[in-house]
């Protein structure tokens, strides 16, 4: 019944829109990094080890405030800088600003230690970076998808929820061969089943999304539009022509099919390697958490959903999959953006954007192009 209704309510967050969706991830980051960090708080708690817990949600604030404040300037920097007179500091000086925090939480840090208790404090220290890394740094990754388009965001975490149900339905029924020894549950036969089933579905889902422009468009923000989610599409979600190789063309004419031209959206291939990472790697996500559990002797992260355990127990494979969605888009997918320059040049001053206008005028004439 609970799982009934957390899709009912993930549903309901969609249709809200991204900025909904944003903040979703981020109460889902938080309550992550909290079951986490009691794991350690149990080490402070018989160490008595000062600060610790206090220096862990201060991190915590200071990563996300760099973090999102980074993708924040490069979505929204014009509407920062030409808005309220109190956020264009922020947006000027955001870096040096995160750096400053940083070193107030490190010169705490090294105000707190305790003689009899440095080894254990320097563990818990890096145990606290690492912690911030995994779960901060990748769902800033997944917020950056969304920011991107929807399509992005849904798709990845989908995959990953359906290779898990399909992994435990073909294991069930017909899974003998263990394929891990942290996760005895596991076999080969739900592995591989799993994996073609995610290849199915995704193929499926990305062809009922991509029907909509609000899931494709990215949100962005310009002074004649202001926020929105309407945009030219790529050439990514536009249908586009290939020739069928003939080897294919022959295989197809044995069963009295002509087959010369295929009609296809690219994105459909990027959709299967999507499916494919999901299928393959996203899985060592919940291994690599199942062998954390183990080294701390504890069942589950925490009991915050009924009948699941953790959040942090059902997000373990999300937060890879979602670094692997970013990390693809930006590599393959993210063009030269003509817009997102502009946007940094209407920042600048009048005098240092008459100065680009010169030198970006100089050098297209030296190339003939004027």
């Amino acid at each position: 019944m609970f799982s009934i209704v957390m899709i009912c309510g993930f549903f309901g967050i969609i249709y809200l829109g991204p900025l909904a969706l944003v903040t979703l991830v981020m109460l889902i980051q938080i309550k992550c990094f909290h079951e986490i960090i009691s794991i350690g708080y149990i080490v402070y708690k018989s160490q008595k080890l000062p600060y610790f817990r206090t220096l862990s949600w201060y991190f915590l604030v200071t990563t996300n405030y760099f973090l999102y404040g980074e993708s924040l300037i490069d979505r929204f920097g014009i509407l920062l800088s030409r808005g309220d007179q109190f956020m264009q500091p922020f947006a000027t000086y955001h870096r040096f600003i995160s750096l400053c925090m940083y070193l107030a939480g490190f010169l705490g840090f090294v105000l707190s230690l305790v003689k009899k208790h440095y080894l254990r404090q320097f563990t818990l220290f890096g145990y606290t970076h690492v912690t911030l890394l995994l779960i901060v740094t990748q769902s800033h990754f997944i917020i950056n998808n969304i920011f991107n388009g929807l399509i992005w965001f849904l798709l990845s975490t989908t995959l990953v929820i359906c290779n898990d149900i399909w992994a435990y339905i073909f294991g069930f029924f017909f899974g003998k061969t263990p394929l891990i020894k942290l996760s005895p549950k596991k076999t080969w036969e739900g592995f591989i089943g799993g994996g073609f089933a995610t290849i199915i579905y995704g193929i499926l889902c990305a062809y009922a999304l991509i029907r909509f422009d609000f899931f494709v468009c990215p949100i962005s923000y310009s002074e004649s539009q202001g926020i929105s989610m309407q945009c030219e599409r790529s050439h990514v979600f536009q249908v586009a022509h290939y020739n069928v190789p003939a080897t294919v063309k022959s295989l197809f004419a044995l069963v009295g099919v002509e087959l010369t031209i295929l009609k296809l959206y690219p994105f459909i291939f990027h959709t299967i390697m999507m499916a494919c990472f999901a299928s393959l790697i996203g899985p060592f996500g919940g291994f690599f958490a199942s062998g954390f559990k183990r080294a701390f002797k504890i069942k589950d992260f925490g009991d915050s959903i009924p009948g699941h355990g953790g959040l942090m127990d059902r997000f373990d494979c999300q937060l890879l999959m979602g670094t692997f969605v970013y990390v693809y888009y930006i590599t393959f997918l993210s063009p030269a953006n003509p817009e997102r320059l502009l946007k940094m040049v209407l920042q600048m001053k009048q005098e240092e954007q008459l100065e680009f206008f010169s030198l970006l005028q100089t050098a297209l004439k030296g190339q003939g192009q004027l």
